[in-house]
């Protein structure tokens, strides 16, 4: 399965439109990651916790959106975009959407 931000791909015909999948995650941290973030952010530096925990979650929400592409029949999903929130009453929960049209490509 091609998953691209581009709305085309260079060289290939879209030959079927399937219409728009999504796909939607919402993942949270634990304690610990949140007091080592925030010894991080007092010293600076990056969040290595906090960096894997967004790339699990923006996995997730792209896998899921291409099974739902492959379920259309669908090889590729073209156009897509991804958003990333917090959600939660202290924000400790991270939410990843991501959306694209699937599409069938020679």
């Amino acid at each position: 399965m091609l998953l691209t931000t581009t709305p085309t791909v260079e060289g290939r015909r879209i030959v079927t439109y399937y219409g728009v999948v999504t796909g939607e995650t919402i993942i949270g941290a634990n304690v610990m990651r949140d007091f080592m973030a925030g010894i991080r952010d007092f010293f600076g530096g990056r969040s290595g916790a906090y960096e894997e925990v967004l790339r699990e979650a923006k996995n997730t929400a792209l896998e899921e959106m291409a099974q739902e592409a492959q379920r259309l029949g669908a090889n590729a999903v073209v156009g897509i975009d991804l958003d990333y929130e917090t959600v939660g009453g202290s924000g400790s929960m991270l939410m990843v959407t991501c959306s694209g049209t699937a599409v069938r490509i020679e």
